[in-house]
Parts: C-alpha cells; structure tokens; sequence
C-alpha cells in the first residue's frame, strides 16, 4: 500500500477520533459541572448517589464501561439496537467517564474559592447565581485549567479505545493496515498524529490559560 493511500485511510480515521473528542467535551463539560453541584448538594440523598456514580466511573476501566453501555442494553433488556448505536455507545461512555472526572476537578475549585468572596457579593446585592457567574466560575475557571488540560490530552489518547466496539478512529484503521502489511508504519504514523492532535490542543489550552493571566 501507498504512503497516500496509507495517510488518506488514517486521516479518514482521525477525522473520527476528532468526533469523539469533540462531542465528548462539548457533552462531559456541561455535565460535569452540574454533577459537581450534586456532588456538593446539602441533600444527603442526592450527594451520596453522585459520590457512588464518581467512584464508579473513577474506579472501573473505560473499556469496561464501553463494553457496558454498548452490550448492556441486549444482555440485560434483551434490546436489539441497530449497527449505528456503536457510535452513541461511545459517546455515551466518554461522556459519563470524562463529567465524573471533571465534576471532581470542578468541585476542587469551586471550594477553593475563600467564603468571603460569597459574603462580600451577598452583602453588595448579587444573587446566588450572579454570584457564581460574575464573580465564583471566572476565578474557577483560571484554577482548574491545569488539570483541565491533563483530561483533554488524556482523552485523545482515550479515544483509541472505540476499538474495543469496532469503531473506526485511528487506532483501528492503523492496526487493519499494519496487519494487513505486516508492518509498524501505520502505527508510527498514527502516532504522529496523535502527537500533533496533542500538540495543537496543549497549545490552544496554554493560549487560553494565558489569556485568563488576569484573575491572577
């Protein structure tokens, strides 16, 4: 096989990996930040169900969960769900590990925050609301860009694992090739995009971080 048509069937499969990470953040972002609410709630019911879900999602493997979500539905419903659920199956999974993981990092900044900051915009006549969007989540947000960073790289690398379900991304196509030539190419190649994808990211985030320089 070609060098191009070798570069052309992997860069059909980053476009797929690019989907997953994509959709992952867009979904696991949000939702993590309402499952660090649940997590801080005063309702003792609420709190401890999102405290079992963290450690369920933060203890048990990915691929795990992958294979969960996907084969669940028939094994234990007996529901027969078309070939396309393969792509929502992942979906799902990333969506549910990454907001467990984020709600975790969102929880540690938002506690990080001294109270007088809350006593302070109580007694000026902000809301709770206005509060924590004017005054609480920019600080936040400045806080918790590191480790942030850390989960986004670690889910392009993450997103490999839709193999597990026969999903085409990269990884799939970089093993059909190298197994159908019989040779580590493919794989170097796909790591150089994987190396790239990283690099880009890592840079718009430093980009980011810099320009939130002034909560400082």
């Amino acid at each position: 096989m070609e060098w191009s048509v070798m570069l052309r069937e992997l860069a059909e499969g980053m476009l797929t990996s690019v989907e997953i990470f994509t959709l992952t953040l867009l979904f696991s972002l949000p939702l993590g930040l309402l499952v660090a609410f649940g997590r801080m709630s005063k309702n003792f019911l609420l709190r401890n169900i999102i405290k079992i879900y963290i450690s369920i999602m933060r203890g048990t493997p990915l691929m795990l969960q992958l294979m969960v979500v996907y084969f669940g539905p028939y094994y234990i419903f007996g529901i027969r769900l078309p070939q396309s659920y393969r792509f929502t199956a992942v979906i799902i999974s990333f969506v549910i590990n990454y907001a467990a993981y984020f709600a975790e990092i969102y929880r540690a900044g938002i506690e990080s925050i001294p109270l007088g900051q809350y006593e302070a915009a109580k007694v000026l006549g902000y809301s709770n609301a206005q509060t924590f969007v004017r005054i609480i989540l920019p600080q936040v947000i400045k806080r918790i860009l590191p480790p942030v960073t850390n989960e986004v790289i670690t889910l392009i690398k993450d997103t490999s694992l839709a193999f597990v379900i026969a999903v085409s991304e990269m990884f799939t196509q970089a093993r059909a090739i190298a197994s159908a030539q019989r040779s580590v190419a493919p794989y170097v190649a796909a790591g150089i995009f994987y190396y790239i994808f990283n690099y880009v990211v890592a840079a718009v985030m430093e980009w980011f971080e810099k320009k939130m320089s002034y909560f400082r």
